[in-house]
């Protein structure tokens, strides 16, 4: 009887479709269906208009009400008037971010690029825009980016081309494709020529980080460029110009590295040094928190140069064991999927977990699922339309200055007395 009772009282509780009238002791928009089709259709007959449950939470957000697309508005304006929904909302959100929190006076921008980005033109046409106004304060790059960078700096053409076209016929003609880009075969060795020269200088008989390594060829990408009237057109000029470092996660993955290994057959004395690479690039992220700012990360893509350049991070939090909790802005353009577990596509939330983003500040992290190539321009466009230039924060001419401040750092926390001692033979267990 008690149980039946129960049951009894439970429905009273509950409306035809078995919700709850409400938690908060009001009426619920899942409570009695057939009471709110009769008051529906007793709202159209008197011609009252519906204005129920618009003070919900979940319906403060902007009306889909765009304005009409007529040809006459500027990236900016399309952007916000019509990107309402979807990767077009993610895109909008993500300009946003950037342009609204990012690029504020105290925030080091982080980038990352993986993806034949530079083949494509996006280096003239939007990263070295975005270097020159200040918008991004160092990098990390694939090695491929670099080197087919260096191509517009000597001078040599990349085309468009089918990528429909026959890679027999290409090969047999001298023709090598990335996609629809068609190049000849000869930019290749010629591109491979001049890093394999300037290398063998004096200067670059030493270990170095990469930074120190892509800063050099960027001087002689520049002097290039000048000698050959044409501007500045890579990427690698741009960084040295403005003193933004440009980092590499896997310098032997390219062909830049290829050369490197290739002369040192030869008794060439350049090494890239890892170990400098991961503490400069966590020295840079301390040194915007401790400065009293920020740090905030745009990421192309994903792959290595997106691990290197959230796991500073964890250099600085698990590894160095100095106190920090995560990079407070994340903007990534991915077309990774989360599910399949790899880096590319994982979430903002997930790289909480490691300690890579400041868990207070995931409502300032956005993933937008879209071809880089369609959104970096957009989101270039939109940044210099809504905010102004920034000062270059030149933290290539700064690097000795942040590698003490985490030297420092480091020797603290080491010296400090640890909290827990493990005295078995074994590691705690990690649940």
């Amino acid at each position: 009887m008690a149980k039946s009772s129960k049951g009894n009282g439970e429905a009273e509780g509950r409306g035809r479709g078995g919700f709850k009238s409400s938690r908060h002791g009001k009426a619920s928009a899942a409570g009695p269906k057939a009471q709110q089709k009769l008051a529906a259709e007793e709202r159209e007959k008197r011609g009252v208009q519906h204005t129920a449950h618009e003070a919900s939470r979940f319906l403060k957000g902007q009306r889909i009400d765009p304005r009409r697309i007529n040809g006459k508005e500027s990236i900016a304006e399309l952007i916000e008037g019509t990107f309402l929904a979807y990767n077009a909302a993610r895109l909008r959100e993500a300009c946003q971010l950037f342009t609204e929190k990012m690029l504020a006076p105290d925030v080091t921008v982080g980038l990352s690029i993986t993806g034949a980005l530079t083949p494509a033109g996006l280096g003239m046409s939007a990263l070295i825009p975005l270097i020159e106004a200040g918008f991004v304060d160092w990098i990390i790059s694939t090695g491929a980016n670099l080197y087919h960078d260096t191509h517009f700096g000597l001078g040599l053409a990349m085309h468009r081309g089918n990528a429909q076209e026959s890679d027999v016929v290409l090969r047999e003609e001298g023709v090598v494709r990335i996609y629809d880009i068609f190049f000849d075969y000869d930019v290749l060795l010629s591109t491979d020529a001049f890093f394999r020269k300037i290398i063998t200088g004096k200067e670059f008989q030493r270990p170095m980080s990469s930074a120190e390594f892509h800063n050099l060829c960027g001087k002689y990408v520049r002097e290039r460029e000048k000698a050959l009237g044409i501007g500045q057109k890579s990427l690698l000029s741009a960084a040295y110009t403005a003193a933004v470092p440009i980092y590499t996660s896997s310098p032997g993955d390219s062909s830049i590295g290829m050369n490197i290994a290739a002369v040192a057959l030869d008794g060439n004395k350049l090494i890239l040094d890892p170990n400098r690479d991961v503490n400069e690039t966590a020295s840079i992220v301390l040194d915007a928190k401790r400065g009293g700012g920020k740090s905030g990360v745009m990421i192309l893509g994903g792959g290595s140069p997106k691990n290197f350049m959230l796991q500073t991070e964890p250099q600085i939090q698990e590894v160095l064991g100095i106190d920090e909790k995560g990079h407070d802005y994340f903007l990534q353009i991915t077309d990774a999927r989360p599910d399949t577990g790899g880096l590319s596509g994982a979430t903002p939330a997930e790289a909480v977990s490691w300690g890579k983003i400041d868990p207070d500040r995931l409502p300032d992290a956005v993933v937008c699922y879209l071809d880089s190539t369609v959104a970096l321009p957009l989101l270039t466009s939109y940044a210099f339309a809504r905010h102004d230039v920034r000062p270059l924060k030149r933290l290539f001419d700064r690097r000795e200055d942040m590698m003490t401040t985490l030297r420092e750092e480091y020797e603290k926390s080491s010296s400090e007395p640890a909290t827990l001692d493990h005295t078995d033979s074994k590691l705690p267990q990690h649940r």
